[in-house]
């Protein structure tokens, strides 16, 4: 049967989009590879390849970050590197996050100064993160300290008995997927709970006696969970020193670094492939619409704190919620 003229005129349409469709994913692949190409252009001959002073941002909720990781050991490992400052601005996150990047930062340590530049927050994991460098500088009103483990879980059995739900189980042993939202915690759970709390909590005492040059005794008086403004961190001696970044350069002058090296901050890669799965498309967008470049709208929100899993070292009081 023969075709309608607007049967012609729609097919005719369809094949339009479809050529322009094809035509802006083409686009957007050679985008993303030239992208990539200047990136690595921009590693070997732009400012990274110069003697420099290396800045990376630690920012918001910390969490198990690969990229991160992997960016830290790339600023240890690069020899124009001569020295690092860490821009901690953070109210911390998950315990084992903190710890991996804290580790990182010593690595990058041993072979070449590290100083930490406190912004707003340095709170619980963030500030274990810079208590692994070999110098803190604050602000004088930034929130430094909240040394203290945190494991949280919701009781929803209250919710259940209103809406007529029940839940039951067979399980290996009482402890077993213990504590549950869906059951009243007994003693024996909640004495399993602290003591993993504990154990992590000594670990992390242990840990900022050995950075910091406090005893014991003092580390424990002040790590009852206590946020500190710049000025009390000074005095309880948590940081070293009050400032910016002159206060962050002056100390590196003193450790044999000359004034005339840039700082250069090492941001995270954008690769071809995160431009082709949406990542770098997103990045674009945000600018376009005017959105923050960084995290998502959970974190923006706080809300991103909600779905920590397992042992975090966060500060978020109360009525902040």
């Amino acid at each position: 049967m023969p075709n309608t003229a607007d049967e012609i005129i729609d097919r005719r349409r369809l094949r339009r989009k479809l050529t322009f469709w094809r035509v802006a994913a083409l686009a957007i692949a050679a985008i993303a590879i030239v992208a990539s190409g200047f990136g690595l252009f921009a590693d070997s001959f732009g400012p990274k390849a110069t003697d420099h002073i290396a800045k990376v941002r630690i920012e918001g909720t910390i969490t198990d970050d690969e990229e991160l990781l992997k960016r830290i050991k790339a600023v240890g490992d690069a020899p124009s590197v001569k020295g690092v400052i860490l821009a901690v601005d953070s109210p911390g996150g998950t315990t084992a996050g903190g710890e991996a990047i804290y580790e990182a930062v010593r690595k990058v340590a041993a072979k070449k100064p590290v100083v930490a530049q406190v912004g707003t927050l340095a709170a619980s994991a963030g500030y274990m993160i810079s208590s692994a460098s070999d110098h803190i500088v604050a602000r004088q009103s930034s929130i430094v300290g909240s040394i203290g483990v945190l494991f949280q879980f919701p009781d929803v059995t209250g919710l259940m008995d209103k809406i007529g739900v029940k839940l039951e189980g067979v399980k290996s042993s009482p402890l077993k997927a213990e504590p549950s939202p869906f059951s009243p915690t007994t003693e024996e759970e909640r004495a399993m709970i602290r003591a993993m709390i504990m154990d992590s909590y000594d670990w992390f005492v242990d840990l900022i006696e050995e950075r910091r040059p406090l005893s014991r005794a003092e580390v424990l008086t002040l790590a009852d969970g206590s946020v500190f403004t710049g000025r009390q961190a000074l005095k309880n001696k948590l940081v070293d020193a009050l400032g910016g970044e002159d206060e962050v350069r002056a100390w590196l002058n003193e450790k044999g670094l000359s004034e005339k090296l840039e700082i250069v901050e090492w941001k995270p890669n954008v690769s071809a492939q995160a431009w082709l799965t949406g990542e770098g498309a997103a990045g674009a967008l945000a600018r376009m619409l005017g959105l923050p470049l960084r995290g998502d709208l959970l974190s923006d929100l706080g809300a991103d704190r909600i779905f920590l899993d397992g042992l975090v070292s966060v500060w978020h009081p109360e009525d902040s919620r």
